[in-house]
């Protein structure tokens, strides 16, 4: 009986523990994919158009400044999309368990010499405990660069 009741307490610390390694790997992949997408964010933001010493000065798709600080301080754009994460099925709109938003800022930091701050939040929800979580990339930019 005695050998009984030890044989049970390890079997069920062994099944806790790879029930806690896979949550903590299943978490890790999460937060992989949204840090990749707050990346992208960032990187889009970046490919844009930025050149202060051109004139005549304008904003907008095509000129000098493809894309200028939000009026208001709101994001400069939002994307909403699935994380790259393995998963079975396809993806719905009915399921958001493993849906990323993407904000990203634009603000100027410095006018002379002119500098500006890109900021990516990746917000994400945990399915297993329904925790939601933020990655956020931040990169500096000088013109033309």
């Amino acid at each position: 009986m005695v050998a009984f009741g030890i044989f049970a307490m390890a079997t069920g610390g062994l099944i806790y523990g790879y029930v806690v390694a896979n949550r903590l790997a299943e978490w890790s992949s999460m937060s992989l994919a949204a840090e990749s997408f707050a990346s992208q964010g960032t990187e889009r933001a970046r490919a844009a158009n930025w050149r202060p010493r051109d004139y005549p000065p304008d904003t907008g798709p095509g000129t000098m400044d493809e894309l200028p600080p939000a009026a208001g301080g709101g994001p400069a754009f939002t994307n909403v999309d699935y994380m790259d994460v393995p998963t079975k099925g396809d993806p719905s709109s009915s399921n958001f368990d493993f849906w990323v938003t993407n904000y990203v800022w634009v603000s100027n930091v410095s006018t002379n010499p002119p500098l500006r701050m890109y900021r990516s939040d990746a917000i994400w929800k945990f399915p297993v405990t329904g925790q939601i979580y933020t990655n956020s990339v931040v990169l500096l930019r000088a013109p033309d660069q």
